[in-house]
């Protein structure tokens, strides 16, 4: 005699069931529900994820223009480097580059239908 796993029983059990809740006008609209509600959740949450990033890079951006007002003053002062301040500056750019175009990014996916 051959005996059939628990595992193999489960499986098929389980197999059963899914072709019968297929069949389920409520399960059908339940599941439908379930996927429309995690796509806009979904959507939600990654515009959330861009505005926050976008407010931490203007953020950084806006340290990295006081440090290179610092730094102006200094290098006016004869106290540092011209090196100095342009890192600075290109930091101040990239930041802001990358703050704005996260907002631009929210925009752009908020006039999606």
């Amino acid at each position: 005699m051959n005996k059939v796993s628990t595992l193999r029983k489960l499986g098929a059990v389980a197999r059963v069931a899914s072709q019968q809740a297929g069949r389920s006008r409520t399960f059908s609209a339940l599941m439908t529900g379930a996927r429309t509600t995690g796509r806009s959740f979904g959507r939600a949450a990654h515009q959330l994820w861009l505005e926050v990033t976008g407010t931490i890079f203007l953020a950084m951006a806006f340290f990295g223009a006081a440090a290179g007002v610092r730094e102006y003053m200094k290098y006016s002062t004869g106290h540092t480097t011209a090196g100095r301040v342009a890192i600075t500056v290109c930091f101040t750019l990239a930041f802001a580059w990358f703050g704005m175009s996260s907002f631009w990014k929210v925009r752009r996916k908020s006039q999606r239908p």
